[in-house]
This record gives structure tokens, sequence and C-alpha cells, in this order.
């Protein structure tokens, strides 16, 4: 199986520090639609795994974040692809969960799901936590400079991160 896991907010659609509260203030990165639906044609299972404290802090809720999820496949699938499962974290900083990144809780649950070792699978987000959490179980950490990629790429990086323009140099490396 080829998988590949993505972060959301940064990656796929664009990020606000003031979080991302409702289905019209998610905006797709209309580059990175177009390369989940490529890789998901090119025999890619295309996962999602994503920090929604937005939730716990009362922000916004379930059905909302639903919304924005079915945005997401619609818009891939309009281009012929398809999203794989999406796995959210939907609690505080301060919660102890195992699945806010940078713990590695949604990408063990992503694996899981499909039966796969996360040992060099890709793991594409644009933050510290993103890159972490890929490091934690193996994974090859990948960092885009969409998001805060920028912000993040002024810091120092683990040792082996990739790193690309944006989603869509991802999948034109992958499919190469």
């Amino acid at each position: 199986m080829k998988l590949l896991i993505l972060d959301r907010d940064g990656v796929i659609n664009e990020d606000s520090d003031d979080y991302i509260k409702s289905l019209e203030e998610w905006i797709p990165i209309p580059s990175a639609i177009a390369a989940i639906a490529r890789l998901s044609k090119a025999g890619w299972t295309v996962a999602v795994a994503t920090n929604q404290s937005g939730i716990a802090r009362g922000y916004y809720n379930l059905a909302t974040l639903d919304s924005m999820h079915a945005r997401l496949r619609e818009l891939v699938a309009e281009q012929g692809g398809e999203i794989g499962i999406i796995q959210f974290c939907p609690h505080g900083p301060d919660e102890g969960c195992d699945c806010r990144k940078p713990r590695p809780g949604m990408l063990k649950r992503i694996a899981a799901h499909y039966g796969v070792d996360l040992a060099g699978i890709w793991f594409v987000g644009d933050s510290s936590g993103d890159l972490e959490a890929a490091l934690a179980v193996d994974c090859q950490p990948v960092l885009v400079k969409t998001g805060k990629g920028e912000r993040t790429l002024a810091k120092t990086l683990p040792a082996g991160t990739l790193v690309f323009d944006d989603l869509a140099a991802v999948a034109a490396h992958l499919l190469q």
C-alpha cells in the first residue's frame, strides 16, 4: 500500500492563528486539492491527521468540523480522487490525550486502520509538532513551506526532514 499522511491546516487548506472555525473560513489551497486527487488516481491512499483543539476551546462543534471534511472530500472527488481516513484530535493542549500532535496517537490509529507499519511512511506537515509526531513512529518527516512552514523552517529541523514548497511539489516528487 502506498500511504501518505497529511496534516490539514496549512497543508491542505489555508491556516489561521485564529483557528478555522467555520466552513466559510475553511479555504482550500487549490494546488493541494489537485495534488491529493493526482496521488489518489495514481494509487496512493491519502490520510489526514489534524489537531482540532478549537472543538475543546468551544470555537466550533463536531458538525462544523464534519462539514469541512465533507467539503474536502467533495472537492477531491470532483477531480477524480478520494481522501482516506481522517483522524482528528478534538482535545485541548492540557488534556493529556495521546492523539494531539506532537504525540503520535492519530498516526498510530491510521496505521491500525490500514494494517500497515509506519516506518518510512511520509507524514507531511507545516509545524514542529507534525515533524515530532512523524519521528515518534518512524515516519519520514516532510515539511511544506505553506501554512506555518516558513516559521518552522526558521527553527532547527529534525535530521532527515524533507522540505518542499507545497503539497503539489510533494506529489510531483512522489509521482515522478
